[in-house]
């Protein structure tokens, strides 16, 4: 049997053979992700169903709360716990109470802690690290623990009735972690950049405006939305604080919304929590991307 002959009669057999290798190999590795494919499903059902569930509820009846299953759909859908969590629960005060808040709280959070941050971090002096483990003993401090004194400076100083008492104790309860958070995003810039910008001539607080911040918009990004997030969901301390009704943050009005017997109105209290909820789910859709890319940023060394 000469070569030729040979090659051809294998020819057949390996066309049957090489197809089935690659369709094997797709079947096993779909095979290998059903596992994966479940534990995500699962984890969406778990994290999504409370979601719609509320979103849902927020369309029924009182009397649909009582008489039907809890599973069950709405029997109309119209807006009129949205229009009563509006007007009668005060939702729009109440929100604009929260962003007067939220929003200085974390400006003035991330400016301190960024500038604490380069100057523990980037800075010679001696005693920095001294100074930065006290700051880090402030996280370890119970928020409950320093409500009550808090209050009574409050009080004495005459601002009781104002939205500061919120702002300062937000402000003063989220300078610890960003601090620490931002000494690390510090140490992962090359500390190249600031010797060289020294020896150009620029000082400290030049290099600071010109160079550390820049270099921090996404770790800046990052940790302000951590402390959105967690100033506006804030219920414990905005409810020491709020004197008056007309001062209440969302969380603090949300408790607000039952009727002159004290019964819960479970429509209007689902309607501003769904509220609540998309204006903070969008807001982090829309800025996901530069949660990650700062999240990233600090666990490169340079």
């Amino acid at each position: 049997m000469t070569a030729t002959q040979t090659l051809t009669q294998a020819r057949p057999e390996s066309r049957k053979t090489t197809p089935r290798q690659p369709f094997d190999r797709r079947i096993s590795r779909v095979l290998r992700r059903i596992p994966v494919w479940i534990v995500v499903g699962l984890l969406l059902v778990v994290v999504l169903y409370p979601q719609l569930w509320m979103i849902l509820g927020s369309f029924k009846t009182q009397t649909e709360f009582f008489d039907n299953p809890t599973w069950a759909l709405p029997e109309t859908f119209n807006l009129d716990n949205y229009v009563a969590a509006l007007t009668r629960g005060n939702v729009a005060l109440n929100y604009r109470n929260s962003l007067l808040v939220t929003i200085p709280s974390v400006f003035f959070i991330i400016l301190l802690g960024v500038a604490a941050g380069y100057v523990l971090e980037v800075m010679i002096w001696k005693g920095r690290r001294t100074v930065l483990l006290f700051i880090l003993a402030g996280i370890m401090v119970p928020g409950q623990m320093i409500l009550v004194p808090l209050f009574t400076v409050y009080f004495r100083a005459g601002i009781t009735d104002t939205l500061w008492p919120l702002i300062l104790t937000y402000t003063a309860m989220g300078l610890p972690l960003t601090t620490f958070l931002m000494a690390a995003y510090f140490r992962s810039v090359p500390r190249e950049i600031f010797e060289a910008a020294t020896v150009d001539g620029a000082s400290p607080l030049r290099s600071f405006f010109v160079i550390g911040l820049p270099l921090m918009k996404n770790a800046m990004l990052t940790v302000g939305l951590v402390q959105f997030f967690s100033v506006f969901n804030d219920l414990l301390i905005a409810l020491t604080f709020t004197t008056r009704p007309e001062l209440a943050t969302i969380q603090v009005g949300l408790l607000s919304l039952s009727d002159q017997y004290g019964s819960t109105q479970y429509g209007p209290l689902f309607a501003a929590i769904s509220i609540n909820i998309v204006v903070l789910l969008v807001v982090f859709v829309f800025l996901n991307k530069k949660i990650m890319a700062g999240l990233a940023a600090g666990s490169l060394k340079g």
